[in-house]
C-alpha cells in the first residue's frame, strides 16, 4: 500500500495525545494507515460480530487485552467504549496510545466528544489525493482517467475496474450504512435522491426542490443529505461573506469528495464520455475543490473554504482563507483558455481591495496543460493541481 500524507501528522499527534481518532469514508484507507503507522500496536475491528459483542457486553475485559493501547477499527460500532477509554487515559500510570477509526462522522463524534474531549486528536482521511495517486505503480495518466477512476485505494492497488468497485461500494456501504443510520424504508426514493445529488454537483442546493424531485419532504431531504455528509461522500461549500453581506447568495453548493463515485452516479461508464458530457465541468470543479480539501485534511488542517457569488452574478468558484491571506480560484474544465476566464478573479480582487480586505492570491485551474501568469493570476493546469493545492494550505 502507498504511504499516505496523513501518516506524518498521525504519528506526531500520537506523541502528544493519549488517542488519535481518524475518520473518513469507507474504503479510504483508514485501517491500512493506522496499522502501517503503528505496526507494533495490537489491532481489533469492531465490525466483527464476536469482537463487537465482547466489547459491548464486557468493555472493561475487552480493553484489558490492550495494556499499552491498540488500533480499534470502526469504533462507532461500540460507542460505549469511549467512556471506559476515558478512565484508562486519565489513569496516572497510563501507557501506550490508542488509535481509533470510524466511518460515520456524526455517530463517532457524538460518542467521543463527551467522553474523550481533550484526550483525542481528530483527523480526517479521504481517498488519496492526486499527489498520493501518483505513488501507485500504475496511476491514471490523463485528466479523464483521473476523473473517471476516482481515488478509492482498492481500485488502484488491486486494478479493479472502477465500475465494478463503485457498484459494490454504492450497494454495500452507501445504501447499507446510510439506511442503518436513518432507518430508510423506501430504498428506491433514497437511490433516486443520491443520483439527484450527483446531478446537482457544483450547483446551489435547494432542499425543497431536491426533496420534491425525490418524492420526499424537505426535512427528509435535509436528513438524508446530512447523512451523506457524515459518511464523507458529499460536502457543502458555504458562501464567502465579506462585508457586503446583503448582496450575497447564502445558499451552499454541493460537491462530491470522489469524482469516480460522482461519475458512476451520473451514469458515466467510460472516461471518454466525459469529453462531451454536460456535467464535465461540474465533475472537474468537484474534483479540484476536493483536492484542495484533501491537501488540508491530510496535513491535519481543517480548511476554511467557500465560494463567492453576489446577486448580480459575479462568481468565484473557490475562496480559501488562511488567516489574513485569501486564495481565490476559478475552475474551468476547458483545455483552451479564454480571456474572459480571468474576469471574475480580477473583479473579486478589486472588490476586496476596495473594502480593505485581505491580500488575495488568484488562480485559474483548467483542464489543459498550460502554466503561466496572466494579469496577476496564476494559470494552473490540471496536472499541477496537487502542487498548487499544497500551496493553498
Amino acid at each position: 500500500m502507498i504511504p499516505r500524507t496523513l501518516a506524518t501528522r498521525v504519528r506526531a499527534l500520537a506523541r502528544q495525545f493519549p488517542a488519535v481518532t481518524i475518520t473518513g469514508p469507507r474504503q479510504s484507507g483508514k485501517t491500512t494507515l493506522a496499522r502501517m503507522a503503528f505496526p507494533q500496536q495490537p489491532y481489533a475491528s469492531l465490525e466483527a460480530p464476536d469482537v463487537r459483542e465482547f466489547a459491548t457486553e464486557d468493555p472493561r475485559g475487552f480493553l484489558a487485552q490492550f495494556p499499552r493501547g491498540a488500533v480499534l477499527d470502526e469504533v462507532q460500532r461500540a460507542p460505549q467504549l469511549a467512556s471506559y477509554l476515558q478512565g484508562i487515559m486519565d489513569a496516572p500510570d497510563r501507557k501506550g496510545v490508542w488509535i481509533l477509526t470510524g466511518s460515520q462522522d456524526f455517530a463517532l463524534l457524538a460518542s467521543l466528544s463527551q467522553s474523550l474531549a481533550g484526550r483525542t486528536a481528530m483527523l480526517h482521511l479521504l481517498p488519496p489525493s492526486l499527489e498520493e495517486l501518483r505513488r501507485f505503480p500504475k496511476p491514471p495518466r490523463t485528466l479523464f482517467d483521473v476523473l473517471f477512476t476516482g481515488a478509492y485505494p482498492r481500485i488502484h492497488q488491486e486494478a479493479i475496474a472502477p465500475r465494478d468497485f463503485l457498484a459494490a461500494y454504492v450497494a454495500t456501504y452507501l445504501e447499507r450504512d446510510v439506511r442503518q443510520i436513518l432507518d430508510v424504508g423506501d430504498l428506491a426514493a433514497f437511490q433516486t435522491f443520491v443520483r439527484l445529488c450527483a446531478g446537482r454537483a457544483g450547483a446551489l442546493v435547494n432542499l425543497s426542490v431536491l426533496g420534491a424531485d425525490a418524492g420526499v419532504s424537505q426535512p427528509t431531504a435535509r436528513a438524508w443529505l446530512s447523512a451523506l455528509e457524515a459518511g464523507f461522500l458529499v460536502f457543502r461549500l458555504r458562501p464567502f461573506l465579506p462585508n457586503l453581506r446583503k448582496r450575497l447568495i447564502k445558499t451552499p453548493k454541493l460537491y462530491f469528495f470522489d469524482s469516480g463515485l460522482l461519475c458512476f452516479l451520473l451514469g458515466i461508464r467510460e472516461p471518454e464520455q466525459l469529453r462531451q458530457h454536460p456535467m464535465r465541468g461540474a465533475v472537474f470543479e468537484s474534483w479540484v475543490v476536493s483536492e484542495v480539501l484533501k491537501a488540508h485534511y491530510h496535513r491535519g488542517v481543517f480548511p476554511s473554504a467557500f465560494f463567492f457569488q453576489d446577486r448580480r452574478g459575479h462568481e468565484v468558484d473557490l475562496v480559501v482563507e488562511h488567516g489574513t491571506r485569501i486564495t481565490a480560484a476559478e475552475i474551468k474544465s476547458a483545455s483552451t483558455l479564454a480571456s474572459d476566464f480571468l474576469e471574475p478573479l480580477v473583479s473579486f480582487r478589486a472588490l476586496l481591495a476596495e473594502s480593505g480586505g485581505s491580500e488575495v492570491d488568484t488562480a485559474l485551474v483548467h483542464g489543459g496543460e498550460q502554466a503561466s501568469v496572466r494579469r496577476g493570476v496564476r494559470i494552473v493546469p490540471w496536472s499541477q493541481v496537487d502542487s498548487w493545492a499544497r500551496r493553498v494550505v
